[in-house]
C-alpha cells in the first residue's frame, strides 16, 4: 500500500486552497485504502455487523460527489449512478452488485470528482446551489464533503485492516 502520492495540504494558504487541498487529501486517502486489493477483497464486508465494503464506500462517495456538486450546486438533473435495490436500505452506492469490479467503481468515482472540480473552478466560495429549498454555499459544500470523507475514511481504515491487516495512511 502507499504507491499513491498524497500531498499534505498547505499549512498556510488562502481559504479556497485550504478547503480544496483538504478535500483532495481525503479523496486520495480513500483511493489509498483501496490500493492493492482485488475485487473480492474490496467487496468484503469485514467488520460485522456492518455491511460496509471498500467498493461500496467508493460507489457511495461517487454518489455523494454527484449529489452535492452536480445536483445541489450545479442544479443538474443527474440520476443516481447506483440505484438502491431497497428504497428503505442504506444510502446510495453502498450495495455492491455481484461481479462489480473495484476498478470500475474507482473510474466512476474519479469521473465524478473531475466533474465536481470543473463545476467548482468557475465559482466563488460564496456562490450557491439549492438544498432543501435553501441556498447552500460552495464553502459549506466543501466543508461538508471534507467531513463526509473523513468519516468514511475512518470506516475504510477498519474495513481495510480486517481485510488484509494493512494499517496506516
Amino acid at each position: 500500500m502507499n504507491a499513491i502520492d498524497r500531498p499534505m495540504p498547505p499549512l498556510n494558504a488562502d481559504e479556497r486552497t485550504t478547503l480544496e487541498s483538504w478535500l483532495d487529501f481525503h479523496r486520495t486517502t480513500l483511493a489509498m485504502k483501496c490500493e492493492g486489493l482485488d475485487d473480492e477483497q474490496a467487496a468484503t464486508a469485514s467488520v460485522p455487523p456492518s455491511g460496509f465494503t471498500l467498493t461500496g464506500l467508493v460507489q457511495h462517495m461517487a454518489e455523494v460527489e454527484r449529489n452535492w456538486f452536480r445536483r445541489v450546486f450545479a442544479g443538474e438533473p443527474a440520476p443516481p449512478i447506483y440505484p438502491k435495490a431497497d428504497p428503505d436500505g442504506p444510502d446510495g452506492g453502498f450495495e455492491v452488485a455481484a461481479g462489480t469490479a473495484l476498478s470500475d467503481a474507482l473510474a466512476v468515482w474519479h469521473a465524478e470528482i473531475a466533474r465536481a472540480r470543473a463545476h467548482c473552478a468557475e465559482h466563488a466560495l460564496t456562490d450557491t446551489g439549492r438544498f432543501m429549498e435553501q441556498d447552500v454555499s460552495l464553502r459549506w459544500i466543501y466543508v461538508h464533503m471534507i467531513e463526509e470523507y473523513a468519516r468514511h475514511n475512518g470506516h475504510a481504515d477498519l474495513v481495510r485492516e480486517r481485510v488484509d491487516g494493512a494499517t496506516g495512511v
